[in-house]
């Protein structure tokens, strides 16, 4: 600092106290005293509490007392809309128009398979396990703009929105994911981390086995014969010509599916991978390779 103003600058800096907790104090103005109610001339009377009545006297009745007459809550009856609501899956939406978004935009590759890892990535879907989300629903918007040929994996789609895949030559497969696994998937980089090996996927609860096991939905449970089948069918009700994906160039890719206990495309249930050194240790112990087969 140069000149004469920032010397003195300095040497007032050197003559001032340094700042503690012994000599702080608020700007001047910034506080005013606060008056106290019920001293006489000092707030006195009414004291700020009004004139009579339950609010000058401090005794108001209880939340949800009418005065006496039958309350709102015993008035009207129960119905049982929303009952469960905290227990319900939810499945973020995931709309045709915003995959050939990501597509057109190259943060999707559909050289690959697609499942949640790669949607979470490209910041496509933000998906929480710990507020009941259980995936993304593939739905129809923008069906008269998708041209994407794509290997999908969802937990749910519409109809519409799979002969939109499948009309292109694309493969689409609705499966599902537990909590952990569904944890697991969004985020591989954190549970690579951990250096722990890789859990198999748990099967559906009761209740969604019939959907992931129907072959109109494209489960992963379901026979791969009537796959086919509901394929014809859905080509013939929508009226376009089912694509011959076996002489495609992109066969092995679009043909590449899950165990139903596999987590990650190319990752089995036991695996560990090793982020620092770059590497995958399998299991070769018998009694691993039996409990972590399918």
């Amino acid at each position: 600092m140069s000149g004469p103003g920032g010397s003195r600058a300095l040497e007032l800096l050197r003559a001032l106290p340094k700042v503690s907790l012994a000599n702080l104090r608020p700007s001047p103005g910034s506080k005013k005293k606060e008056k106290r109610r019920g001293r006489g001339r000092y707030g006195g009377r009414k004291c700020g509490r009004g004139h009579k009545g339950e609010r000058q006297r401090g005794n108001r009745p209880r939340l949800g007392f009418e005065g006496g007459q039958t309350p709102f809550y015993l008035a009207i009856p129960k119905y049982g809309f929303n009952e469960g609501h905290s227990f319900r899956r939810q499945y973020q939406p995931l709309s045709l128009q915003k995959l050939q978004y990501l597509i057109d935009l190259g943060r999707v590759d559909p050289t690959q398979p697609i499942d949640l890892t790669q949607l979470t990535n490209a910041r496509g879907v933000t998906v929480q396990p710990l507020k009941r989300d259980y995936g993304v629903q593939l739905v129809e918007e923008g069906a008269d703009i998708f041209s994407a040929k794509v290997n999908i994996e969802v937990q749910r789609a519409s109809e519409l929105a799979i002969a939109t895949i499948e009309k292109n030559g694309g493969v689409i497969t609705t499966s599902f994911y537990d909590p952990r696994s569904l944890e697991i998937l969004i985020k591989p980089v954190v549970f690579f981390l951990r250096g722990q090996p890789i859990p198999k996927r748990m099967l559906p609860p009761e209740d969604l086995v019939r959907y992931y096991m129907d072959a109109n939905n494209r489960g992963y449970l379901a026979d791969p014969s009537k796959v086919e089948e509901a394929r014809l069918e859905l080509a013939k009700k929508y009226g376009y010509s089912l694509p011959d994906i076996t002489k495609d160039e992109l066969f092995k890719m679009l043909s590449t599916r899950k165990d139903p206990r596999q987590i990650f495309f190319g990752l089995a249930p036991g695996w560990i991978v090793n982020m620092a050194d770059k590497k995958i240790l399998k299991p070769t112990d018998e009694r691993l390779l039996k409990y972590y087969s399918s």
